[in-house]
């Protein structure tokens, strides 16, 4: 049975944080479960239970130990769970980026490594906070305390504006073309891109393509409920256009999306949903 709860962050660290979650599976021991995932922002998984590996190279399945960063993705980034496990993690904003990260999001997009690779003793610090706690207010807690700690070791506590603003419109209208994106927020279409990529890590269209893809599979895996001209708006070209789209995010055309279980995605889906319902203006 797989159990996925997760939780908003504090006013203070809303800038920061997309979304706290915990998720835990009491599978029987020799279970295995092979799922896609497809993470448009960064985040850090901390593992208190489980075998979870991924696959960093065709066939080749590897570990980065209990507090792991993923880059957000540009494709889709097969991951491998072996028995029970449990799992803490903070889902980070793009807007936010910098404040928290000395590296460019770009560097480290479609990635994963340890978290100590960039926060150094900062990440077993937070293994150390959050391993021994049981209930998941003060394991939120636990989170955002280091969280507030790495931004007052980085100490600038910097928003990027425009990329706050290209969050909202990426989750809510998908299709904009990147020309009106770039009008909507008075930049250049070569400033919006330098943007993108210090906190998104990929290119603006990459991002709209994304978000474009994660709406149609929300509706296809019944967790969204678009109006009709909603959905019209986002049905592809044609069919080609489609399959495309499902082979280059998902890695697998729409029919097969349809038959084939991905309950990890799926809890991203509806942590996705949940941020569309609860901060529609952001």
């Amino acid at each position: 049975m797989l159990l996925s709860r997760n939780y908003a962050p504090s006013v203070a660290l809303a800038p920061f944080i997309a979304r706290h979650y915990v998720f835990s599976a009491a599978l029987p021991a020799d279970f295995e479960l092979v799922d896609r995932l497809l993470a448009e922002t960064a985040f850090v998984r901390i593992l208190i239970q489980g075998d979870w590996a991924a696959e960093t190279a065709p066939g080749v399945w590897s570990q980065a130990g209990q507090v792991v960063f993923f880059g957000s993705n540009s494709r889709p980034f097969q991951v491998r769970c072996r028995g029970p496990f449990h799992v803490v993690g903070i889902a980070f904003r793009p807007c936010g980026w910098r404040a928290l990260f000395a590296e460019r999001a770009s560097l480290l997009a479609d990635t994963m490594l340890p978290l100590a690779e960039l926060w150094g003793d900062a990440a077993r610090a937070l293994l150390d906070a959050v391993a021994p706690l049981t209930h998941d207010a003060a394991i939120v807690a636990a989170c955002e305390a280091a969280v507030i700690a790495r931004l007052d070791a980085l100490g600038t506590w910097a928003v990027d504006a425009p990329m706050r603003a290209f969050e909202h419109i990426a989750r809510n209208d998908s299709t904009i073309m990147v020309k009106d994106v770039s009008r909507q927020l008075g930049l250049a279409e070569r400033q919006l891109e330098r943007h993108c990529m210090a906190g998104f890590g990929h290119m603006p269209k990459t991002v709209l393509r994304r978000s474009r893809f994660l709406d149609m599979a929300a509706v296809m895996r019944g967790r969204g409920s678009p109006s009709d001209d909603e959905l019209a708006g986002l049905r592809y070209f044609d069919q080609s256009h489609r399959n495309r789209e499902f082979r280059r995010f998902i890695g697998m055309t729409p029919s097969q999306f349809l038959k084939t279980p991905t309950p990890l995605l799926d809890a991203g889906l509806e942590l996705r949903q949940l941020r569309k319902a609860e901060m529609p203006e952001d």
